[in-house]
């Protein structure tokens, strides 16, 4: 089953990682971040897919130290989403 967020009343609200965004602007490969942060590959490629249920704080401030990341909210956004979709 698939992590859909949690609810506040009647709003959805899902974590996401900008990390596919920020791998294709800086024009380097998840191979290349897995290298340089020490961090999985398959993390890596789960994490760009949003498809990780359970990320890593550890793994999250490698990310960040390695692409010199130094305010959060260019890695994470929280998608307020629509309910009824999520709901489905």
């Amino acid at each position: 089953m698939r992590y859909n967020g949690f609810k506040d009343g009647d709003i959805v609200r899902k974590i996401n990682i900008r990390l596919k965004e920020i791998i294709d602007k800086r024009g380097i490969t998840q191979a290349t971040l897995s290298e340089m942060s020490g961090v999985r590959q398959s993390a890596i490629s789960e994490m760009s897919r949003n498809i990780r249920e359970q990320v890593s704080l550890r793994h999250l401030e490698k990310i960040a130290e390695s692409l010199d990341i130094t305010d959060m909210n260019e890695l994470l956004f929280i998608d307020l989403g629509d309910p009824e979709q999520n709901d489905k």
